[in-house]
């Protein structure tokens, strides 16, 4: 029987530039009883990562300084809707407002999104690997609002030693019919559902997510595996 156990780490204060996140996260398995054991996934919120990585910027909350921080952290606007902008950033994702965020920073200050994502994992996974000899994988995830749906829900923007995508197709269903075009998105799935313990006002930054079958470890990225090439794109 399959089993997967998902637990965020408490014990983690407030990030800042310059904090080493290996530290923060082994620090925090002490404090919760845990090590890191062979194909563990560490979930980290990109909030933090972008905190540690200088992405925080002074932000007078005005409508100008709003517009300024979107047009400079995109690539294009998609739409507008009064305060609201769909926008498309450097890294191909398209959400709102360029992803910048004022919940849980400062005052007078708004976080920006990590300018590279996979390699923030990568060196996350790297650091974690190098001071604890363990195979881990780890993904960054963000907030986002889905087409058509109601309500947010989290997903990868960069991974480090996971498959990003498991490819069904060619493969026999149940009753034996060959799937001929299911992915599954295995780092969203994985970033949705650790979203369910990583309470938004918990000081929770990290989650363990243990019990992964061996097959989902590998290599990829989000970018390159996620993010639809806007030729593949209906909608652009």
């Amino acid at each position: 029987m399959r089993e997967l156990r998902l637990r965020a780490l408490s014990g983690v204060g407030e990030v800042v530039a310059g904090d080493d996140l290996a530290t923060l996260l082994l620090d925090a398995l002490v404090t919760n009883g845990l090590q890191l054991e062979h194909h563990d996934l560490v979930v980290v919120t990109s909030k933090v990562v972008a905190k540690s990585e200088g992405r925080v910027v002074p932000f007078d909350g005005s409508a100008e300084a709003k517009d300024h921080l979107i047009e400079r952290e995109s690539v294009r606007v998609l739409r507008r809707r009064g305060a609201l902008r769909i926008t498309e950033t450097p890294h191909g994702f398209i959400n709102a407002n360029a992803g910048i965020d004022v919940s849980n920073t400062r005052p007078g200050t708004a976080v920006l999104l990590p300018r590279d994502p996979d390699r923030s994992a990568r060196r996350l996974r790297a650091a974690l690997t190098r001071r604890t000899g363990v195979d881990v994988a780890v993904i960054v995830t963000d907030t986002f609002g889905r087409t058509w749906r109601h309500g947010v829900t989290d997903v990868a923007l960069g991974s480090a030693g996971l498959t990003p995508v498991l490819d069904l197709r060619g493969t026999p269903d149940a009753l034996g019919r060959v799937l001929e075009a299911t992915e599954v998105a295995i780092v969203d799935e994985i970033a949705g559902a650790a979203n369910l313990v990583l309470a938004k006002a918990a000081h929770t930054p990290f989650a363990l997510v243990r019990g992964l079958d061996d097959e989902f470890f590998g290599e990829g990225s989000v970018r390159d595996d996620i993010v639809r090439a806007a030729p593949d794109d209906l909608f652009r």
